[in-house]
């Protein structure tokens, strides 16, 4: 069992007065694997405390050169590169993220992250010049937001966290990341990479922690700015402790997104299985971006139907740590048992159960499920309507371009979606009509150098991309006459 009895606040490792601690299970057994202190408030003043003191410091870290923290951000990025085999594994074995999964993105994704935004310092200009509309020269200043709280979920729990300090760090910000409870053994290897590359103590501070205290965190006077991914459900309790304090945030929240099946889609999965499992399985569903509700044109709607049962039965279910393992356990008993409880409410609704829908037999004490392929569902049903984050598809029916564009877009979510064509201009074009803030055409990878984020109840803000690193900026207007 792994141990982290301390916290990550001023470049050291600390103790905490705090009797609570966080215990994290292993997904694929129930069983524990490690511990960790549960930050309290006092903790959390301390974490804004530090952030707050070498932010304002004026010879720190948001004062240097942009070059000098790009120095220090590559030499994170390597750190951090050095120990990802077993960062991913450790990754798996909380979240049940199957480790080819956690290998190619967990272990890849943040460190291309941090050099892609260390990247982007060396070759962007933090003030420009313009003459002024009157006379006179305007300066343009990108300047820093200030003390960050990074609150990250579970199911990316490297990733999604990248997100956020990388460009937040890149910017001249400081930083308390706040990792979820679930995942909070691997975020140690960020605190060590940080200290290792030189990061200024108190820059990045990392604090596990409950709700009350990440509530704490989220307004707390010294805090300038929020970043988190998560549910709705507490983006917008989060919108709601930033918005009378006018303090700016970014909310990456959940999804249900549509895959559009074009009627010259090619649906032979040896040529799109791949690109399927990517777009609509990965991580075991718990994915926010994942196109899990189908919508195939009635021309081919028994085909559609045939060809996701065929695939989603296909695949293996196992340990997260099993290199065979395309599907692995639920992060959590909870997860398991919401995702269980959709199904049947699906089926009363009138779906009809095509493939999976059961725990699979021989995998007792971690949180499995099936996958499965529901058909027939309407599209004003909770189960086409709301997050499962599971290994769920639904399919529906339709009739015509319009109509598919207009089942896609009646959603009160809008943070993904995916088109499946043969013509790739015709796929190009459902794709600018759908409300969304993202698209793949024949497949889904987000790109790190373009804007990721959503629309209606999947969010407010950008990141990835320049996007993403000026979002930690503040624009300054200077008037020279």
């Amino acid at each position: 069992m792994t141990t982290s009895e301390s916290l990550f606040i001023g470049g050291e490792w600390t103790d905490s007065a705090a009797t609570a601690t966080i215990s994290v299970l292993s997904a694929s057994t129930g069983q524990p694997i490690g511990t960790a202190v549960s930050a309290d408030r006092a903790d959390v003043d301390r974490a804004v405390g530090a952030a707050r003191a070498a932010f304002d410091d004026p010879a720190g870290w948001s004062v240097w050169p942009p070059d000098e923290r790009a120095d220090v951000l590559e030499r994170m990025a390597a750190e951090l590169e050095a120990v990802s085999e077993s960062t991913a594994r450790t990754v798996s074995e909380q979240n049940g993220m199957p480790i080819t999964v956690s290998t190619q993105i967990e272990a890849v994704f943040p460190v291309a992250m941090i050099r892609y935004y260390a990247g982007l310092l060396r070759s962007e200009a933090v003030e420009t010049s313009r003459p002024g509309m009157f006379g006179g020269t305007t300066h343009v200043r990108r300047e820093p937001a200030g003390v960050v709280a990074a609150v990250a979920p579970w199911n990316f729990p490297q990733a999604l966290a990248a997100q956020k300090y990388a460009p937040a760090l890149a910017a001249g910000c400081t930083v308390v990341l706040k990792p979820s409870p679930q995942t909070v053994l691997d975020t140690r290897a960020v605190a060590e990479a940080a200290m290792k590359a030189g990061v200024p103590a108190g820059v990045l501070n990392v604090l596990p922690a409950e709700a009350d205290a990440s509530a704490y965190l989220v307004g707390h006077p010294g805090v300038d700015m929020v970043a988190f991914t998560g549910s709705t459900a507490i983006g917008r309790q989060i919108a709601g402790i930033c918005g009378p304090l006018i303090r700016p945030v970014i909310l990456e929240l959940g999804g249900r997104s549509a895959a559009v099946i074009l009627d010259d889609a090619d649906l032979d999965l040896g040529r799109a299985g791949e690109a399927l499992f990517g777009s609509m399985l990965i991580n075991n569903g718990q994915t926010c971006f994942l196109s899990t509700r189908v919508l195939a044109p009635r021309s081919r709607y028994a085909e559609v139907v045939e060809t996701l049962a065929a695939f989603a039965g296909s695949l293996t279910v196992g340990d997260a740590l099993e290199p065979d393992t395309q599907i692995g356990p639920l992060v959590s008993e909870r997860q398991r048992h919401n995702v269980e409880r959709a199904i049947p409410q699906g089926i009363s609704d009138g779906a009809r159960l095509v493939t999976g829908g059961a725990r699979p037999e021989g995998l007792g004490g971690g949180w499995f499920l099936q996958p499965t392929v529901l058909a027939d569902v309407d599209n004003r049903w909770p189960i086409a309507r709301e997050e499962i984050f599971g290994p769920v598809l639904t399919i529906t029916p339709y009739d015509g371009d319009e109509e598919a564009v207009a089942l896609a877009n009646d959603s009160d979510y809008g943070l993904a979606g995916t088109v499946w064509t043969s013509d790739v201009e015709r796929g190009l074009d459902v794709a600018r009509r759908i409300r969304t803030g993202t698209v793949g055409i024949n497949g889904y990878l987000p790109d790190l150098s373009a804007p990721f984020g959503g629309v209606k109840q999947s969010g407010l803000g950008r990141e990835l991309g320049p996007d993403g690193l000026a979002s930690y900026y503040r624009t300054k207007s200077i008037y020279q006459r």
